[in-house]
């Protein structure tokens, strides 16, 4: 089974060899095809052969370029934050990527936890879930996770993430390589988001940048941060991020891009013994706990066990063994273009209709 850290190995050319160089070609192959149905499905939205379906409040998608990690919850919430401090009603909305009939997947958990009063709906038929927000919860506005493909519904702000590790998707279409769609597909963002730029150089970070300049769209540019919050575990219980400065621990995450959370770890001046990566939307089994629990055993001059958020919703767990489980909750830290973003938002305000609720 090809995992993603071995798929990543191969696109980018880090891994070498006859054998995949043909594998490489194989995957190039199978990308124009790929590339031909979403050039047609894009075009017939363009052209307004088939129209986005309009909903009666602005709706807000938030979204990748790229397969993979690149931080949309700390700005999913972010933005419902940013509504509720309005005293807007906000309803999130996504696809359920990786949940069983019935239940949340680890992105909701996570989610219900940062934002309890922020209803969020999970549902493959994201039309049905807004008409659901709009009719039944009274929502003001819509954020539509992991949309910028999704183009069904139409959107007043297109937000788009951008990785600085891992920009443009190794300049190929998946499955050659991570791209969700063409780089060109940028120029329909009403806002760009480069996430991680603390992971790279200035020079590095300037050449992004004016990558994007050069679609000659009118996007607001934003830089934000992954800024580590606080400690969490799964009952509940807080504690700021001082308590393991300077304390050994050891880490795993089932994330897009692991190295991202090795970074933050780092950062926050904690010691990463070991870091075990799982594949993104990991679902853990007992196996996994057994495994888990296993690898703290083996290692007794630990102080304790970090997880992300995502993880730990999933785990279910205060401890393994006789090491404390926590989580590292990340918030979005904007650290430019925040006050270009916040009037983009205005704009959108003033687009709500009145509230039949207000004198309630």
């Amino acid at each position: 089974m090809l995992t993603a850290r071995d798929f990543k190995a191969i696109v980018s050319g880090r891994q070498k060899g006859i054998g995949t160089s043909m594998l490489r070609g194989l995957m190039w192959v199978t990308s124009l095809f790929y590339g031909i149905g979403v050039g047609v499905r894009n075009r017939q939205y363009d052209t307004k052969v088939k129209p986005g379906e309009a909903v009666d409040v602005p709706v807000i998608s938030v979204g990748n370029l790229t397969l993979g990690g690149t931080g949309k919850t700390p700005m999913v919430a972010w933005l419902a934050r940013w509504f509720r401090q309005q005293n807007i009603r906000v309803t999130l909305i996504s696809r359920g990527y990786g949940a069983e009939e019935g239940a949340q997947n680890d992105e909701a958990k996570e989610l219900e936890q940062l934002l309890p009063d922020v209803p969020h709906l999970q549902n493959p038929d994201r039309v049905a879930a807004a008409q659901v927000a709009t009719q039944e919860l009274a929502a003001q506005v819509l954020l539509l996770d992991d949309a910028f493909q999704h183009r069904r519904i139409a959107r007043d702000l297109d937000i788009v993430l951008i990785d600085a590790t891992e920009p443009f998707g190794y300049d190929y279409l998946f499955p050659r390589g991570t791209l969700r769609e063409p780089v060109q597909s940028l120029g329909r963002a009403d806002v760009i988001v480069l996430t991680r730029g603390d992971m790279v150089d200035d020079q590095q970070r300037a050449a992004i940048w004016k990558r994007i300049a050069k679609l000659e769209n009118d996007a607001v540019l934003v830089e934000m941060r992954h800024q580590p919050s606080r400690l969490i575990n799964f009952s509940g219980e807080s504690q700021p991020i001082e308590h393991l400065r300077g304390k050994k621990v050891l880490a795993f995450c089932g994330i897009g891009n692991p190295s991202g959370f090795r970074h933050t770890l780092t950062n926050a001046e904690i010691d990463v013994a070991q870091l075990k990566e799982f594949d993104d939307h990991h679902n853990y089994q007992r196996e996994d706990i057994h495994v888990l629990e296993h690898w703290t055993t083996e290692h007794d001059d630990i102080d304790a066990v970090v997880c992300t958020h995502k993880d730990l919703v999933k785990i279910g767990l205060d401890r393994f063994m006789d090491k404390p489980l926590w989580a590292l909750t990340i918030e979005a830290n904007i650290v430019d273009g925040q006050d270009e973003l916040e009037a983009r938002l205005k704009e959108l305000v003033e687009k709500i209709p009145d509230d039949p609720y207000a004198d309630y």
